[in-house]
């Protein structure tokens, strides 16, 4: 009894002395050392087992640092461009389903969110008029050109020649970009390129400055009342010199063109994609029932004024807004489908005549033209949402989604130039920091001018102010002869239509 006992306390020593000599031992390896040493103590090596008492354990032999080391998590390596582009078109393709389930959207929405999502991971809110960073401006360029990319392989046959071996010419179908296409994505890059170049123009504006809006009231600056979460701006206590507010006013007018000729781009886009059939089957069967009885006689009235129309339209707030611009839109719709309408067994079959009725159709796209212009900070109307939903032409898409991020950018761009003018009037007149500022006071039609100015126009924006495009204009519609021709209509009761 007392020999197995011994013998169960010395193997019980045994395994203490090798879980104690473990971390030693461990230790060394990892430094490189030879182990064979270490064999031999342990196997004995012919010998017997070194008892504990005599064994000398180096102190020095652990180095804790060696363990920091092995536990420092090493850094991940930046994701080149190649894989940040695989990442880029494989949610795309995937219809941004990342189960692969086939239940993702459709290839142009994809790419319509992506240039969308795009937009607003570099610009923000932009809350200041100052430059991009240079690393913003990289990767805007180079992720956009990736999305724009896709726009290379939408191509048509056109007409072209060949030469053959023995010098005659062959007139032969070859491909080319799609026509608009064609148009339209060189003009939105040279507008994208006019509204980032008037952004670089900022960096030397030392005239006004802004304080954070969590400053002390001392120190803070004017801000409109609209915009209590941006920057205060100040301003020299007697306001800007007659120089810089020149200066800003310039500015404000070359990103009017790039917000003005992106409006117009981004509208005929619209214009241009089909209306889906889901929301046809929502409209009400006539325009009477859509606009409502009120603002359908103010627009079937034989003297009709957009202007007027519009000063008795409650658009005290932005749901307003959008509310009528979703009722005039439904309208139009409905008239079309009502003109074009073939079958004469249809419900749709015209009650009224075509012409009145295509007159009451202008009238409301004239409306329309006057909102946007008005108010071009609104959201999207439901007939707009449901089309970029529905799009199926890729091409269609791409134009849409760069065109509206251009004109969203630009949009907020004139707003902040016009919140430090803003600042300057009141540096001149505190009178005016309780009147409201009206943001539409200079948007009246002008005369026209070409889209995309000249190379020696944009080269430093300080020459002198050159006169902007409107809406209008770009959309080919004159305002003073559409209401002239209206006011010289003379026409009969109109029915419901």
């Amino acid at each position: 009894m007392v020999k197995e006992e011994n013998k169960y306390q010395k193997s019980r020593s045994f395994n203490f002395r090798k879980i104690l000599e473990l971390p030693s031992k461990l230790a060394h390896s990892i430094g490189g050392e030879s182990s064979s040493d270490d064999e031999e103590e342990i196997g004995g090596g012919g010998g017997g087992i070194i008892p504990l008492q005599n064994q000398q354990i180096d102190s020095t032999a652990f180095d804790p640092s060696l363990v920091s080391t092995l536990t420092t998590k090493v850094p991940k390596a930046k994701p080149s461009d190649m894989e940040l582009m695989k990442e880029r078109f494989s949610k795309m393709l995937l219809g941004e389903d990342m189960s692969g389930g086939g239940k993702g959207v459709s290839s142009a929405l994809a790419l319509s969110n992506a240039i969308t999502n795009l937009a607003a991971s570099i610009f923000g809110e932009q809350s200041k008029l100052e430059p991009m960073s240079q690393k913003r401006k990289e990767r805007w360029r180079k992720e956009i050109d990736w999305l724009l990319s896709v726009t290379d392989y939408i191509v048509e046959f056109v007409p072209g020649q060949q030469k053959s071996k023995d010098g005659t010419n062959m007139e032969i179908m070859i491909t080319q970009q799609r026509k608009d296409l064609l148009m339209n994505i060189p003009a939105l890059k040279k507008l994208d390129a006019m509204l980032i170049d008037c952004l670089d123009n900022f960096k030397d504006a030392k005239e006004f400055w802004y304080i954070s809006k969590d400053a002390d009231d001392s120190e803070k600056g004017v801000q409109r009342s609209d915009k209590w979460w941006l920057p205060t701006i100040k301003v020299p206590p007697e306001g800007l010199s007659d120089e810089s507010r020149r200066w800003l006013q310039y500015q404000k007018d070359c990103v009017n063109q790039v917000l003005k000729a992106s409006m117009a781009i981004n509208a005929q886009i619209l214009a241009e994609m089909e209306v889906p059939e889901n929301y046809i089957d929502s409209l009400p069967k006539n325009g009477r029932s859509s606009l409502g009885d009120s603002i359908y006689k103010n627009i079937t009235v034989e003297f009709f004024d957009p202007e007027q129309f519009l000063s008795t339209m409650d658009m005290s707030s932005e749901h307003k807004v959008v509310n009528l611009k979703d009722r005039i839109e439904a309208s139009i719709v409905i008239w079309k489908r009502k003109m074009h309408q073939k079958d004469a067994k249809s419900s749709w079959v015209p009650a009224v005549s075509l012409e009145k009725r295509e007159l009451f159709e202008e009238r409301a796209e004239t409306i329309l033209l006057l909102i946007k212009h008005r108010f071009p900070e609104i959201p999207q109307s439901s007939l707009e949402i449901s089309k970029i939903q529905y799009n199926r032409d890729v091409g269609h898409s791409v134009l849409e989604s760069y065109s509206r991020v251009l004109e969203s950018l630009a949009n907020t761009v004139t707003s902040r130039i016009e919140d430090v003018l803003y600042a300057d009037s009141v540096a001149q007149d505190p009178s005016l920091a309780i009147a409201k500022w009206n943001r539409s006071a200079d948007s009246s039609p002008q005369k026209p001018q070409s889209v995309v100015s000249t190379p020696k126009q944009e080269s430093d924006c300080t020459a002198e102010t050159p006169t902007s495009m409107t809406l209008f204009d770009f959309m080919g519609w004159n305002m003073e002869q559409g209401e002239a021709d209206i006011n010289k209509t003379n026409l009969e009761a109109l029915p419901q239509t």
